[in-house]
């Protein structure tokens, strides 16, 4: 267990950092636009929530790669990777158009949802801009599955925190109007945003050249069969973060009909409870990997102790997250907004995210666990049940119902969140148990 740890720690280390900059972009852009006003951060909000709903559900059919490359990887049969990259891609390219279409529809619909017409209004041009970031950011995202199933990390952390630059200086220039361009306000954010995004496209195609130059004399006509096996895997995959995101898509939208400053409220929370996520988001990346390398050499034992290391991980970085949610609130709220009443809705909706940090840290890690060993259906049917089964209607009951407002909403989506992260370990706890008695025999 300690060597594993040391391989962990080794592996995931630089993927949390680089989910944390991946985070810190929307910090950022949350920032830059609470000073301009609660109506558009409410924008950037909702726009963001419009856009990753159809994105990153797509991103997720990509993520049958961890499997299959680490898989290959262990196996040390790295012409099977290379297959499985030249599908990643061409999947990304198909993909392209399709979100693209489904972002520019779906916010065409949110007046008929009963949106505030004036954050809609402040949302459309960000929207538009962001829009154009997809092409870069399916590239990245398949480059980035490929590398860290190598166990190359760094780059991508590198990556990832240099992007922040660029995304900090175009919020500076085009949201306040510096150095003669014109104060584009939430819009300027979503330029900035597609600006880093084509830098982090770009640097992940020189990393990849630079430490696996084979690609470029491989074949990369598409594998019809290997596109096939990545779906099978990355479609329930994609539907568990289709399941998760569009749980905060609705609430966002719900929140949105009660007034512009509790959607401030919600968004500064979203935005610090999805920082904390990407601790274990991060560490369950590496899980992945290092579980598909196990297997791939045929140590289910060794399997089992990754992802026991792992779990061990995030529960600890997530328990340390639920302390500051819980004692300074205010203080986290007060580094997006000054607005007084801002700061006091994110407060109570912080207060509230507190208790559901552990059990989030817990299923996202077991999630990962399971992805590596081939398993994405047993973590979307869990997430189905917990957020549109158990969080939501209860939550919709508790704002609506019993006039609790946006707290009311986080609360049922809390009760969801425990439901899962309780089921999701003691399924991996069961996996782990059949693996040792498995490997003893």
């Amino acid at each position: 267990m300690r060597e594993e740890l040391k391989h962990m720690v080794r592996l995931a280390g630089p993927l949390v950092l680089a989910e944390l900059g991946w985070m810190a972009m929307g910090v950022v852009d949350t920032m830059f636009v609470g000073r301009v006003g609660a109506e558009a951060i409410g924008a950037v909000g909702l726009g963001t929530m419009v856009f990753y709903a159809v994105a990153i559900c797509a991103a997720g059919l990509l993520l049958g790669l961890d499997t299959l490359v680490a898989q290959a990887f262990g196996a040390g049969d790295r012409n099977d990777g290379h297959r499985s990259l030249v599908s990643g891609m061409w999947l990304a390219v198909v993909m392209i158009p399709v979100v693209m279409a489904a972002v520019w529809i779906l916010q065409g619909i949110l007046p008929s949802l009963g949106a505030d017409p004036t954050v809609i209004g402040a949302m459309r041009p960000y929207l538009h801009a962001l829009i154009w970031s997809t092409p870069p950011l399916l590239i990245y995202f398949g480059l980035r599955r490929y590398l860290q199933a190598l166990h190359i990390a760094r780059p991508v952390m590198i990556t990832l925190l240099t992007a922040n630059l660029v995304n900090l200086a175009g919020n500076w220039i085009l949201v306040l109007g510096n150095w003669g361009a014109p104060r584009l306000g939430a819009e300027g954010s979503g330029w900035a945003t597609c600006f880093s995004r084509i830098y982090m496209a770009g640097a992940l195609v020189y990393v990849l050249w630079r430490r696996d130059p084979e690609v470029l004399r491989i074949s990369w006509r598409p594998d019809a069969a290997r596109m096939w096996a990545l779906l099978k895997l990355g479609a329930p995959a994609a539907g568990q973060m289709a399941v998760e995101i569009g749980v905060f898509a609705t609430v966002t939208v719900l929140v949105s009909r009660l007034n512009p400053t509790a959607l401030a409220g919600h968004q500064i929370a979203l935005t610090t409870v999805s920082t904390t996520f990407m601790m274990p988001l991060g560490i369950s990346s590496a899980a992945a990997v290092r579980v598909g390398f196990a297997l791939g050499r045929g140590g289910r034992s060794a399997a089992a102790r990754a992802g026991w290391t792992a779990l061990g991980l995030g529960a600890a970085l997530m328990s340390v997250a639920a302390i500051a949610l819980l004692t300074v609130p205010e203080w986290i709220a007060r580094v997006f907004s000054p607005e007084p009443a801002v700061i006091a809705a994110a407060a109570t909706i912080l207060r509230v995210a507190a208790f559901f940090q552990l059990f989030d840290g817990l299923q996202i890690v077991v999630t990962g666990s399971l992805r590596g060993a081939g398993d994405t259906r047993t973590p979307m049917v869990c997430h189905l049940i917990g957020y549109w089964v158990i969080g939501l209607p209860l939550g919709v009951i508790l704002c609506f119902g019993r006039g609790l407002g946006a707290p009311g909403l986080w609360m049922g989506l809390s009760t969801g969140l425990i439901a899962i992260g309780v089921v999701l370990t003691a399924f991996w706890w069961r996996t782990a148990r059949e693996w040792r008695l498995k490997s003893a025999a």
